[in-house]
């Protein structure tokens, strides 16, 4: 799962009272203080992460983690000031994903990536995006230092909040992360934040994560998986890919249109029981017939959550 926030014990827990689904009119006052979250389970680097054994790296990740404290304190995102070799590794991945994007992306994504401004030549700063998400979706972003656990990620999306990684993979393997980082949050999330039946259908998940019992963040965790990382679409006959997972991953995205993959039509009760291992390549994939539909039948399970907490 992503990396985001901890959230307070009292936003957090299953115990919490039901929330309105309709809910989806979130202004910044409705916020939660930034300043309440705590942070003590946070995991900033494991030791098997690529640069975990390079100091430079570790002092560089240790910058960028405490510009994302300071945010906590402040609500105002720092932009990184990137340097030649984290441009470098940027130009790297997204020139090579480009080509893979116009073959198997979907047409949305695509004009998304436009409307934010991300291009092939440098990394795109969070307070950029976050200015144009609010105008398009009232989606914000936060900045965020490492990981957490699901309920917490999950939950912050139910005040429109994606909380989103700034640094970048370690040079020594551009093509692979063991974690999300700005190249998985700009490439593959954000862009998707700008349709607003997608974002709704994230704060749907936030509001079912913040009432759900353990078991039902589990097929919560299921949806997310096979939704918002690994989805793939209908479009004009063809399939194509939204999940960020497959269009930040040059191996997972032409994996998804191999032979090797049972691509499924997506049926909720299917895909909240099936399982997944986020170590190996996927099996199976799910295609939602379109955004507005994943919405609605999302909204009425958040809704039967809710009516049960």
């Amino acid at each position: 799962m992503q990396g985001v926030a901890k959230m307070p014990d009292d936003i957090a827990t299953s115990t919490q009272p039901s929330v309105s689904v309709e809910n989806i009119h979130i202004s910044d006052a409705d916020l939660p203080a930034f300043t309440d979250m705590p942070f003590e389970d946070i995991e900033e680097l494991h030791l098997d992460h690529p640069g975990a054994s390079d100091e430079e790296y570790r002092k560089r990740r240790d910058h960028i983690a405490a510009c994302a404290k300071k945010f906590r304190e402040t609500g105002v995102i720092t932009d990184i000031e990137y340097s030649d070799e984290e441009q470098g590794i940027w130009r790297h991945v997204a020139g090579r994903l480009e080509e893979l994007h116009e073959k198997h992306a979907s047409r949305f994504y695509l004009q998304a990536k436009k409307d934010l401004g991300i291009s092939n030549g440098r990394i795109p700063q969070l307070s950029e995006m976050n200015r144009r998400l609010k105008e398009l979706t009232n989606f914000r972003l936060a900045p965020i230092e490492g990981l957490v656990n699901t309920r917490a990620f999950l939950s912050w999306l139910s005040w429109r909040t994606m909380l989103s990684t700034q640094y970048i993979r370690h040079h020594s393997r551009p093509d692979y992360t063991p974690e999300p980082d700005i190249v998985h949050e700009a490439i593959g999330h954000i862009p998707m934040f700008t349709n607003a039946n997608f974002a709704d259908y994230s704060q749907f998940i936030g509001h079912g994560a913040r009432v759900a019992n353990d078991e039902q963040l589990e097929e919560l965790g299921r949806l997310y998986w096979f939704t918002v990382e690994f989805g793939l679409v209908e479009e004009e006959g063809d399939v194509k890919a939204y999940g960020a997972g497959l269009l930040s991953s040059f191996g997972e995205l032409e994996h998804a249109f191999s032979d090797k993959v049972e691509r499924r039509p997506f049926l909720l009760e299917q895909v909240i029981n099936t399982p997944y291992d986020y170590s190996e390549m996927q099996r199976i994939l799910y295609v939602i017939p379109s955004y507005s539909e994943l919405k609605e039948v999302t909204r009425r399970y958040i809704e039967s959550i809710a009516g049960r907490s």
